[in-house]
């Protein structure tokens, strides 16, 4: 509830203050143009989560990026259906790319400091994992030469292998 009137109070003393100095009709020319331009960067910024995210998962690399673009693209979506001059500002910069980008660097930034592991998958979303086993040195067998090139034995799997 007082999140409610905290955010009552911060909507009409933005709107009085922005008709006081612009007048009743341009706040409401200024209110109707922000509603139009933020349905329209919506629609558009949208289609692009959605493509970049296809694009990730067809190139089988983990979309972290893109679900982060989807989701403050939504959230800017929300905050343009709420009414008011404070959300649809708040609205509108989480449409546009480059003020998206620091808000998604700084949230996954916190992310990543409440939850560590994040950050490992995300390091290695790019990188090809390797299974294998640790061989203790003693039940190894021989040594290989100092002053030789370490060889490592391997195969490649079939491509119905690696991609499970």
């Amino acid at each position: 509830m007082p999140f409610v009137l905290l955010y009552l109070v911060v909507e009409i003393v933005a709107l009085v203050a922005l008709g006081s100095v612009i007048g009743l009709t341009w706040t409401l020319v200024v209110l109707l143009a922000g509603s139009v331009l933020g349905f329209w960067l919506a629609r558009r910024e949208g289609l692009r989560a959605a493509q970049a995210l296809g694009r990730a998962v067809s190139e089988r690399r983990v979309p972290h990026q893109e679900l982060t673009d989807g989701m403050l693209v939504a959230a800017g979506g929300v905050l343009l259906f709420v009414p008011g001059l404070v959300t649809d500002l708040a609205g509108l910069l989480l449409l546009f790319p480059p003020t998206r980008s620091l808000v998604r660097g700084r949230l996954v930034r916190a992310a990543e400091k409440r939850a560590p592991e994040l950050r490992t998958a995300r390091m290695r979303s790019g990188h090809t994992v390797v299974d294998g086993v640790v061989v203790d040195a003693d039940t190894a067998g021989p040594t290989p030469p100092s002053d030789g090139p370490l060889v490592i034995e391997g195969s490649i799997a079939p491509e119905e292998r690696r991609s499970a």
